[in-house]
Formats: C-alpha cells, structure tokens, sequence
C-alpha cells in the first residue's frame, strides 16, 4: 500500500479538486452567468478567513507533491509512528473516497445555488433536500473528511495541523455562512437550522 501512495495521492487530489470544484465552478458559471467563487480578497475579517483557506489549500496540493516526488523529505513532517498500520491507511484511502463521492453528490443537489463564499450579490434557493436533509454543510463535512484521510493515510504533525487547522476554518466559514443565510432566508432557515444538524 505504501508503495502506491506517492501515485494514489496526487491523482485523487486532481480528481477533486478538479471535478469536485473546477468543473463544478466552470459548470455552475455557464448557467448563472458569473463566477461562483465569491470570497473576498479584502482586509475584513471574512476575507481573512477566505486567505487561510487559499494557504492551507496550496500547503496541502504542495505536501502532496512532496509526498510523491521527493519521499526522503517524509521523515522531516515528524511521522506519527502510533498511526502508521496498513488498517488505518485503508480506512484513510476510504475515508476520502466516500468524500468525493459526498461532495460531487451534494454539489449536484444545491444545482445553481453553489458557491465558493457568500454571494451577496444574488439570493439563492434554499437547498434542503437530499443530503441537505442530513446535514446542513454536506460539503464542508466531505471537505473534513478528506483531511482526515489524509492525515490516517500519511499520519504527521503536518497532516495533522491540516486537520486542525482546516477544521477550525470550516467552523468560523459557516456559522458566516449561517448568519447570512438568517439574513437571506428568515424564519424558512431558522426552521431548517432546528430540523437538520450542522454537521451530520
């Protein structure tokens, strides 16, 4: 198993990224006719959020590609040896799996009303069917799954920090995220919000 990670690792990464928000980004754009990826680059407190999703994205495509090509580097990111069992890498590889499958799935049932931040500009339609129904943030718990996958497949202190870090960001995203949605939708968010957990 080890010996196919630095190959497994970066194809399943372009995998989703790529479809699971370039294609999804570039699908969504055709219909609505504008881009879906509204965070700010802005100095307030949200654009600051949107900046640390952006770093902890590019160290995580960069830790990837380290992984892969440059495999002496791996003992540098302090290996969590406790982790290291062929049982949790597997758990790990299917941890991510599920994900990408979760995330494309409730892309496909928020349709139009996708975005990569807060569209403030547009009202979109509250979406509370299919996964929706279970969750509140689908895409953000498939988001966490997919850190903590990595992190069971290759445990460090690297993908570790990834996990914590990420998490902590997706918590502040959405309760932004929620407080606008009050903001657009009333009282039809507040019953949703009693009715469906954040997570799951």
């Amino acid at each position: 198993m080890t010996d196919a990670l630095p190959i497994i690792l970066p194809l399943y990464f372009a995998v989703y990224f790529g479809v699971a928000f370039v294609l999804k980004s570039v699908m969504v754009a055709r219909r609505i006719g504008k881009s879906p990826m509204v965070l700010p680059d802005d100095d307030s407190a949200y654009g600051l959020i949107g900046c640390y999703f952006k770093v902890v994205l590019i160290g995580l495509l960069l830790y990837v590609l380290v992984y892969a090509f440059f495999p002496t580097i791996y003992p540098s990111f302090l290996p969590i040896r406790i982790l290291e069992a062929s049982a949790a890498q597997y758990a790990g590889l299917s941890l991510m799996l599920i994900a990408l499958v979760w995330t494309v799935v409730a892309q496909n049932h928020m349709r139009d009303s996708w975005r990569i931040g807060i569209d403030s500009n547009a009202k979109t339609a509250l979406v509370t069917n299919g996964l929706f129904a279970h969750s509140r943030n689908p895409i953000f718990l498939g988001m966490a799954l997919v850190l903590l996958g990595l992190m069971l497949v290759t445990p460090n202190a690297l993908t570790a920090g990834f996990l914590v870090i990420g998490f902590v960001l997706m918590q502040i995203q959405i309760r932004l995220e929620e407080d606008y949605m009050v903001t657009m939708h009333g009282s039809g968010y507040e019953q949703y919000r009693q009715r469906v957990r954040r997570w799951i």
